[in-house]
């Protein structure tokens, strides 16, 4: 059998550690992203005109 070399593979822990600061970043970029107040603001049509019974 083959001996594998085990220097640059990572524990359990660390990895977690890692993927944590990760999902972390991603959901404050998600958010900053896709804020919910401007993107409602955003989503808005256009108003067509104003009220034609005025």
């Amino acid at each position: 059998m083959k001996q594998e070399n085990n220097s640059d593979k990572i524990t359990r822990k660390e990895a977690i550690s890692k993927m944590g600061k990760y999902a972390a970043i991603t959901a404050v970029g998600t958010f900053v992203i896709l804020n919910p107040l401007k993107s409602q603001a955003q989503s808005l049509p256009p108003d067509p005109g104003g009220n034609p019974f005025d």
